[in-house]
């Protein structure tokens, strides 16, 4: 049994209800391995410490429990996913410079950002990935499996939201991995 650290936001169904009443009920449920915030008004999110024999389980035990108390709110986010150089330094507890480096050094196998700017943006899966098995990083394997997890149920809610004819048309515009 391992040990998975992630967070789950969620948007509640009425934008008007003071958050602060599940407080109480999510830790009855089951979120007592979970620090819960509520500082943002029609949200509420979740940082789990949950023991499980998979990241899937503990993930999908988690939503489950939060659901049960709050049976209309909406995930919005499941974390770690997306993150910046900053994030994966803190992550990985080295510096900024240091993975600026890493990256610069073997551009043609770093993974490729989702969004490119003046701050990109990455999978963490890609990220880890690519640490592992080209930077010989040694990283906690319940981070990895996490990070692939929560990449999957984003990806997922994102693919719910497009219209059912959508993916076979871009599906021949982006080609295979």
């Amino acid at each position: 049994m391992g040990e998975y650290e992630f967070t789950l936001k969620f948007e509640l169904p009425d934008q008007n209800i003071d958050p602060e009443i599940y407080v109480d009920q999510l830790y009855e449920s089951g979120c007592d391995d979970a620090l819960i915030g509520i500082g943002k008004k029609g949200y509420i999110a979740l940082d789990f410490i949950r023991e499980s024999n998979n990241a899937y389980d503990a993930l999908s035990s988690a939503i489950e429990n939060v659901l049960k108390v709050i049976p209309q709110a909406n995930i919005v986010e499941a974390k770690p996913d997306f993150v910046g150089i900053t994030d994966l330094a803190k992550l990985l507890g080295c510096t900024r410079q240091n993975i600026q480096k890493l990256m610069s050094k073997d551009n043609s196998k770093c993974p490729h950002a989702v969004y490119g700017g003046s701050q990109s943006i990455w999978h963490l899966a890609d990220l880890l990935t690519w640490l592992v098995e080209e930077q010989d990083y040694q990283i906690e394997e319940s981070l990895i499996e996490m990070a692939k997890t929560t990449l999957k149920l984003n990806l997922a809610k994102q693919t719910l939201s497009l219209a059912p004819d959508w993916p076979e048309k871009f599906q021949t515009l982006v080609g295979s991995k």
